[in-house]
């Protein structure tokens, strides 16, 4: 059950950065692997010849020096134990394809710092892959974009001395000012709910998101809905409660919802 969880969790932070990634690779190659860019070019993504995933970001690259290169970037939830052979792969195959210099960088996304491996030492080959943790940038540079794909990144960025009550705050204050519509701004907590997960940080997020929007509360527009909860899934959980001898836990990965509002639908029921 729990391997079954970590895989659906896994998908559903792929499926943001795929739908935001062509929104937030600028601001990505500029704050957090310190490339400016003059032009960048798109490259096809079929260099495997195995089964093995396509990489995430694959771009041809003319920075302000003059210097043509294949920037390749990978998004890492968890420590992975193969990502060093992955990333040597990816490399040999890339530079047979493009002739040109290849710079690699897996970004982790996860809580603490990253502890994979980086360097390859064997025989005659030595090999190499840049390794950075997005929870050392400053999420006040995500924060003060424009575009609500790069605010929700600022969850998994440094808080510095701020507290994750404040700091989810601003990060709420800003999707709703850069987003048009109750459908967008669902859209954009949804994913902020999602991504809040790695840093442990949903049940603060909901506390947070009562307090915020409660002037904005109507049957329309509640939390749940701006958590991307709809009515239905709130129906099917207190069916799983009630009919079925399931765990809490159980019960949120059958739902996609958090074990909190599991608790909070069966307080709802006690109270009924």
């Amino acid at each position: 059950m729990e391997a079954k969880k970590k895989t659906r969790q896994s998908s559903q932070y792929d499926k943001i950065f795929k739908e935001n990634i062509e929104a937030v690779i600028s601001s990505i190659m500029q704050n957090v692997i310190k490339i400016t860019a003059v032009s960048v070019e798109e490259l096809p993504d079929d260099i495997q010849h195995t089964k093995e995933r396509k990489p995430d970001v694959l771009k041809k690259i003319v920075d302000t020096k003059g210097e043509t290169f294949v920037l390749q970037i990978e998004f890492q939830v968890a420590n992975d134990d193969e990502m060093l052979y992955r990333m040597h792969e990816y490399k040999a195959m890339l530079i047979r394809k493009y002739r040109l210099p290849v710079y690699q960088y897996v970004i982790f996304l996860g809580k603490g710092q990253p502890k994979m491996k980086t360097h390859l030492a064997n025989v005659s080959l030595t090999f190499e892959y840049n390794l950075l943790a997005i929870n050392l940038v400053d999420y006040k540079i995500f924060l003060k974009s424009s575009q609500p794909e790069e605010i929700v990144l600022s969850v998994l960025a440094n808080f510095d001395k701020e507290t994750p009550e404040n700091a989810l705050k601003r990060i709420i204050s800003r999707l709703e000012e850069t987003t048009t519509g109750d459908l967008e701004l669902r859209r954009y907590f949804k994913q902020l709910r999602i991504l809040a997960q790695l840093r442990k940080l949903e049940h603060k997020l909901k506390n947070v998101v009562m307090d915020s929007i409660a002037k904005y509360i109507d049957e329309k527009k509640d939390v749940a809905f701006l958590l991307g909860i709809d009515k239905g899934q709130e129906k099917i959980i207190e069916s799983l409660l009630t009919k079925l001898n399931y765990s809490l836990d159980q019960i949120a990965d059958i739902a996609g919802v958090s074990v909190d509002f599991v608790k909070s639908v069966k307080q709802k029921l006690e109270v009924s």
